[in-house]
């Protein structure tokens, strides 16, 4: 008994690993962090006194497209030399304000990397300027573009790290007038994002796109079937393997029933309970790229022998689609059926035939 608690807290803990990665339709988010500014295509030699920081509002509209306002102060500094060879350290204190159109490269992961693009307005205040017909103050535009990355912490919060060129409307950012060009500047910035208002949970970021889940929910007598029917019909070494106490490697010729991983009468569809289990053995096979994996596929007695062939050769079918979806190699997966042969469970029974309609794999 002990084990089989076991078991369905390892379950739970993966069901919570697996739920950070989702996503909704669309969202509000509120950002805030450190920023790193350096001048890039100017006259003067930047140093490393840097520092800044940045707001933002973001909107995001689908999965992959969102609109994003930042606002941010960058502190900048470099020197030239002057004319009695003394050298002189400038600084620029900019404020920027930008709205950034997003793109999500791969937003259903919990590491997710996105582009941007987008124009803004800046002021910027110098001290120490070399070109004394500048104003200290002055206002003008930029543009500019970069790429980031976000880090899944929970549902709500993000860390967000980002690096960002910017190009400006005239060649006065660093003290200097310059009848050519524009100055520039990058940024890294690193900072949190809160999603304070999120929609409908995304059906693009099921788990495997590919394979829809029955839209049914499980209540709490559905999570206590389960239970019963481990206890029931799974013996204890077999709850052992699945909770892999034993080194992967030692396991290689052995049977790995994944609980949970079944299905309903005459069907090959995956139930919402299934995926959890999958997504777990997905990465237990990415952790251990060395094994090789049959995947059977059960069914219960009902209908005839030649019919449920064919049907458990569809139930494995399903499940190496999944882990294919995944990462895992398909060269690495040998699908076969043993139809109603070798059950582990009572076909008198429903709670038996449900059992027997599984996924094993076996270790090669």
């Amino acid at each position: 008994m002990k084990k089989i608690y076991f078991t369905i807290v390892l379950l739970l803990m993966v069901a919570v690993d697996v739920s950070q990665a989702q996503l909704a339709t669309d969202s509000w988010a509120f950002g805030f962090g450190f920023r790193y500014p350096r001048y890039i295509g100017v006259q003067v030699t930047p140093t490393h006194s840097n520092y800044g920081g940045y707001f933002s509002l973001q909107r995001n509209f689908s999965e992959h497209f969102g609109l994003r306002f930042k606002g941010g102060f960058s502190h900048m500094e470099g020197e030239w030399v002057n004319l009695a060879s003394a050298t002189i350290t400038e600084s620029t204190n900019l404020i920027s304000g930008d709205f950034d159109f997003m793109y999500y490269l791969i937003p259903c992961e919990p590491v997710s990397p996105y582009l941007y693009g987008g124009v803004g307005g800046t002021y910027r205040m110098l001290t120490n300027k070399a070109t004394a017909a500048l104003d200290d103050n002055s206002g003008g535009a930029e543009w500019n573009f970069g790429f980031g990355v976000d880090w899944t912490l929970d549902t709500d919060w993000k860390v967000v790290t980002e690096f960002g060129y910017h190009s400006t409307s005239n060649s006065e950012l660093d003290g200097f007038l310059s009848p050519n060009g524009n100055d520039s500047y990058w940024g890294v910035n690193v900072g949190l994002l809160y999603l304070f208002a999120q929609g409908e949970p995304s059906k693009l970021c099921q788990l495997y796109p590919g394979i829809t889940p029955e839209t049914k929910d499980l209540t709490p007598n559905d999570l206590n079937k389960i239970e019963e029917m481990i206890v029931k019909h799974i013996p204890k070494e077999i709850t052992k393997e699945v909770v892999v106490e034993k080194p992967m490697k030692a396991m290689v010729a052995e049977k790995w029933i994944l609980i949970g991983v079944n299905f309903d009468f005459d069907k090959s569809t995956l139930l919402p309970e299934s995926y959890p289990i999958l997504y777990d053995a997905a990465k237990t096979l990415l952790r251990n790229p060395d094994i090789k994996v049959e995947i059977q596929g059960y069914t219960d007695n009902i209908d005839s022998e030649s019919y449920n062939i064919k049907l458990g050769q569809r139930r494995a079918d399903v499940v190496k689609d999944y882990l294919v979806s995944k990462g895992v190699a398909a060269s690495r997966l040998n699908v076969v059926s043993y139809g109603e042969s070798d059950p582990v469970a009572d076909n008198n029974t429903a709670d038996g035939r449900a059992m027997n309609r599984r996924i094993e794999f076996k270790m090669q």
